[in-house]
C-alpha cells in the first residue's frame, strides 16, 4: 500500500495536475522522494518560493488548469505570498501544498513552527486545511484540487505534515467533474438589454474569462450593433489580442485617466470583472473610478459562465447576426537611434511571431506596448494582477512550460527583475523557450512618479530620493543572466537591440536582452505629469482625450 505523498501524487495526477513547482526542505523529503513513483508528474526545482508561485500562476493561466507548488513550512510560504497574491487577485487556480513538521513534533515549538494557516489564509482565504492522517489526505487533496478549479479559480492551501506524508495507508481518490457554471439568468439579461437599448451611454467593462475569443467576439458585435463601448480590466490575467480579434481599450492605470476613459457612462455593466477603483488613495482623490450618476451593472459574477452570459445578452438585443470589428494586421516600422523603453515596444511590435505569449511587468516602461502591438499576430498578454512585482520572470517559467510550442517573452523593470531574478536558474535548467527583455533605467521609476503625485513633499529630498535609485552599482543584468546559465546581451541602441531580439526569436531559448533606457518619465515630464492630470477634469473634453493618449496610448 503506498504511502501519503505516494497516493497524493496518484490523486493529484489522476484529476490532470501534471506539473509541480517545488522548493523543498526536510519536512517535504517523502514527496520529493515519491515524485518517482508518478511518471506523470513534471517536477519543476526553483530556487525561491517567489519562483515556484509565480511560475504556477503563469502555467494555469495558459494551461487552463491548476498545477501544483511544494513549500517548505511557514518560512516557504512566506516566501512566496507574493506571487500567491497576484494569483488569488487573477482568479487563477493553484494547488499550493505546504509542508509542516510531524504532528507529533509541533507542540515542541523547533525553529521552523509557525501558524501556517494564518499565513496561508492571506492568499487562500477559500480553502486551507491541515491534513490529520495518511488515510483522509487524498479525500483532503481532492477538496483542495474541486475548490482550486472551480469559478472562480483560487489558490487552495493543503498543509502537509510529515508524517502524514510518510505514512502508510495512503489512499488515492478520484476528482469529480465540476458541474457548468451557470450564465446570468434571464431577468439579469433583460435588464441590461433594456439598459442598453436606452439610447444612453453604456460600456462594458470585461475581465477573466470575457478575454478570450468567444466573449471578445460577443461583446465586439454588441458594440457593433449597440454601440456599447469596451473596456478591460487594467491588469488582465489573460488577455487574447492582435491582428483578427476584437480590440479593447483597458482602463488606465493613472486613477485620472480611468476617470476621463469613464467620464460620460451612464450605465456600466461588469463581464467577470470588478467595478473600477483607484489602484492607490491620494489625498483629496476619490477611490472610486465610477463617475457619479452611471449606473453599475452585473451580467456576470466570476463564478458564472461569462462567454454564456454575452451570448445570451447578444441574442436577446438580436445582435448574433452584428460584424464585429476586428484589429487589422499592422505593425510599426524598424525603430533606430538612441534606445529608450517606447523603442523597445515598437521593436516588439515591429517582430512579435505569431501565437507568442507576452507577460508585461514593465509598469512605466510598457506604457507604450499597447497601441505599438495592436495589429501584431495574434498574442496573449499576461499581466500584472495584484500590483506585487516579481511576477513577470516566474510567470515565464510556468508559461513555457504549459506552452512548449509556444515564444514566450517577458517584459520586466530592473527593480521588479530583481525580486525573482532566481528564475532565469530554471529557465536555463528547463531549457525554457523564454525571451527575458529587462528595461534597465537604473530607477524605481514608477515609484518616483508616484513620490510626486501623492504630493510627499515637492518631490523629495536626498535621502528620499536615495530609496527610489538604482545607480550605485549600476545593476548588470547581463552578466546575471549569464551566471545562471542564460545567453545574454546588452545594448542602449535600438538598431543593436532588434537584431538581438531577431536572433533570440530565431533561436530556442532562454535568452536575456538587456535594454538600457532612460526614464520614460523624468526631469521637467515627472514634475509636469502631476500638474497634467490635476489639470484633466477642467480640460475640454476633447483636449483631455489627446493629453491622454500622448502620455498613455
Amino acid at each position: 500500500m503506498p504511502n501519503g505523498a505516494q497516493a497524493l501524487l496518484q490523486t493529484l495526477a489522476d484529476a490532470g495536475i501534471e506539473v509541480c513547482f517545488s522548493n523543498p526542505g526536510t519536512s517535504e523529503m517523502h514527496f520529493v522522494a515519491a515524485l518517482d513513483s508518478e511518471p506523470r508528474m513534471r517536477a519543476v526545482l526553483c530556487l525561491f518560493e517567489g519562483v515556484a508561485t509565480g511560475a504556477a500562476d503563469g502555467y494555469a493561466r495558459m494551461a487552463g488548469k491548476p498545477a501544483a507548488t511544494l513549500l517548505h513550512l511557514g518560512c516557504g510560504l512566506g516566501n512566496g505570498l507574493a506571487n500567491l497574491h497576484n494569483a488569488r487577485k487573477g482568479k487563477v487556480p493553484v494547488v499550493n501544498i505546504v509542508g509542516d513538521h510531524a504532528t507529533f513534533h509541533v507542540p515542541l515549538d523547533a525553529q521552523l513552527q509557525s501558524d501556517i494557516e494564518t499565513v496561508a489564509r492571506n492568499v487562500s482565504p477559500g480553502f486551507v486545511r491541515t491534513s490529520i492522517s495518511t488515510e483522509t489526505l487524498c479525500a483532503d487533496a481532492v477538496d483542495a484540487i474541486v475548490a482550486a478549479r472551480g469559478l472562480p479559480g483560487q489558490v487552495a492551501t493543503l498543509i502537509l505534515p510529515a508524517d502524514v506524508s510518510w505514512g502508510e495507508g495512503g489512499i488515492p481518490c478520484p476528482t469529480p467533474v465540476p458541474p457548468a457554471p451557470p450564465p446570468a439568468d434571464a431577468a439579469t439579461v433583460a435588464a441590461i438589454a433594456a439598459a442598453i437599448g436606452s439610447g444612453e451611454n453604456c460600456a462594458l467593462l470585461l475581465g477573466g474569462q470575457a478575454l478570450r475569443e468567444p466573449g471578445l467576439l460577443a461583446a465586439a458585435k454588441l458594440a457593433a450593433h449597440s454601440g456599447v463601448k469596451l473596456f478591460c480590466e487594467v491588469f488582465p490575467t489573460q488577455l487574447e489580442r492582435g491582428a483578427g480579434l476584437p480590440a479593447v481599450e483597458r482602463i488606465a492605470y493613472l486613477a485620472e485617466m480611468a476617470t476621463l476613459q469613464l467620464s460620460g457612462i451612464a450605465h456600466l455593466i461588469l463581464v467577470d470583472a470588478k467595478s473600477p477603483v483607484s489602484f492607490f488613495a491620494y489625498p483629496g482623490k476619490a477611490s472610486e473610478l465610477v463617475p457619479a450618476g452611471c449606473t453599475v451593472h452585473t451580467l456576470a459574477r466570476p463564478d458564472q459562465d461569462a462567454i454564456a452570459s454575452l451570448q445570451r445578452l447578444v441574442e436577446a438585443l438580436g445582435a448574433a447576426a452584428a460584424t464585429p470589428a476586428l484589429q487589422p494586421a499592422q505593425r510599426p516600422s524598424r525603430p533606430r537611434g538612441r534606445l529608450t523603453a517606447p523603442k523597445v515596444c515598437k521593436a516588439l511590435g515591429h517582430l512579435l511571431p505569431e501565437r507568442a505569449i507576452v507577460i508585461d511587468e514593465a509598469i512605466t516602461s510598457g506604457l507604450m506596448l499597447g497601441v505599438m502591438t495592436a495589429g501584431a499576430p495574434r498574442h496573449d498578454l499576461l499581466t500584472l494582477t495584484g500590483g506585487a512585482i516579481g511576477q513577470a520572470l516566474p510567470n515565464a517559467v510556468g508559461a513555457a512550460v504549459a506552452c512548449p510550442d509556444r515564444k514566450v517573452i517577458a517584459l520586466v523593470g530592473d527593480g521588479s527583475a530583481m525580486y525573482t531574478l532566481q528564475a532565469l536558474w530554471t529557465m536555463a535548467r528547463e531549457r525554457l523557450d523564454v525571451v527575458a527583455i529587462i528595461f534597465n533605467n537604473a530607477s524605481y521609476s514608477v515609484l518616483n512618479v508616484e513620490l510626486d503625485r501623492v504630493g510627499a513633499g515637492s518631490g523629495g529630498g536626498p535621502k528620499a530620493r536615495a530609496q527610489l535609485d538604482l545607480h550605485g552599482p549600476t545593476l548588470d543584468f547581463s552578466a546575471l543572466a549569464r551566471g545562471m546559465g542564460v545567453a545574454a546581451v546588452r545594448t542602449d541602441r535600438a538598431d543593436d537591440f532588434c537584431k538581438a531580439l531577431e536572433h533570440a526569436l530565431a533561436h530556442p531559448g532562454p535568452r536575456l536582452i538587456e535594454a538600457i533606457v532612460p526614464e520614460s518619465l523624468s526631469g521637467a515630464k515627472r514634475k509636469a505629469l502631476p500638474w497634467l492630470l490635476r489639470s484633466l477634469p477642467n480640460l475640454p473634453k476633447p483636449l483631455a482625450q489627446a493629453l491622454k493618449r500622448k502620455l498613455a496610448p
